[in-house]
């Protein structure tokens, strides 16, 4: 390695990325923003918004804030392709080594994304994710029984200790993201990805927020019509995994 790819290999090591999906939340953007930057004041960090088509001022409000912080980022879809396409878009743009995804709506409170980090370091090499879990719901009743009806099914299908495997707030590996399958919702089921890729994964509980303004773009149609065939296809990945062979190079000047 040159000592060029060496600087460049420390610089991504130290960088922590923040990936942020968002559609037509430029009211909940701007706050959001400095609470992230506020909370990473004693790390280095990038935040990058991925504005999937919305339809409002996002841009030119973000345009506004980007003077004296160059850390922020913003890539923008020509049309909405939904919060997992998003995501990808934000981690294969991403610097860092480290990604960490906070939705874009201000529920998910920034001061969880340190502890979140720390806890997939001190998992190791091995520990690929770790996810929050949200303790208290800030959602209306009927959400919550749709939630907890999706999360009870998905938990006994794809057997991932996950009870809450939606909530935004997310640490991982950018390589572990990258190597997993992607399709259209697949944000829902990364711990049971990461699992099947042999990678370890870990929990912590957030306490999530009341939404301050807009409303939420996904409702029970979009989980019952995409998510069960989504978690169907999940599932079958689950079972026709097969055991990865460990290997090491061989030197061949022996």
């Amino acid at each position: 390695m040159s000592d060029q790819q060496a600087m460049t290999a420390h610089a991504a090591a130290a960088l922590l990325s923040i990936v942020i999906p968002a559609k037509n939340e430029v009211v909940n953007l701007v706050p959001l923003i400095e609470e992230i930057a506020a909370a990473l004041a004693s790390v280095a960090f990038e935040i990058i918004v991925v504005d999937d088509g919305s339809a409002d001022a996002t841009i030119a409000q973000l345009a506004g804030l980007k003077p004296g912080r160059p850390w922020l980022r913003c890539l923008r879809h020509e049309f909405s392709a939904g919060k997992s396409a998003a995501i990808r878009t934000g981690v294969i743009a991403a610097r860092g080594d480290v990604i960490v995804t906070v939705d874009g709506d201000g529920q998910n409170d920034p001061r969880y994304i340190l502890p979140l980090v720390t806890a997939l370091t001190q998992g190791g090499p091995k520990c690929g994710l770790i996810a929050g879990q949200r303790l208290r719901r800030e959602d209306g009743g009927w959400k919550k029984l749709q939630s907890r009806i999706a999360n009870a099914v998905r938990g006994a299908m794809l057997g991932d200790n996950t009870r809450d495997s939606v909530c935004g707030l997310k640490a991982f590996r950018r390589p572990v993201f990258l190597a997993l399958p992607y399709f259209d919702t697949m944000h829902r089921f990364l711990p049971a990805l990461a699992l099947r890729e042999g990678f370890a994964i870990g929990h912590i509980d957030v306490v999530d927020r009341p939404r301050q303004h807009g409303r939420s773009h996904y409702g029970m149609w979009d989980r019952l019509s995409v998510g069960l065939p989504d978690l169907l296809g999940v599932w079958w990945l689950i079972r026709r995994r097969k055991r990865a062979p460990q290997s090491e190079e061989v030197d061949l000047a022996r």
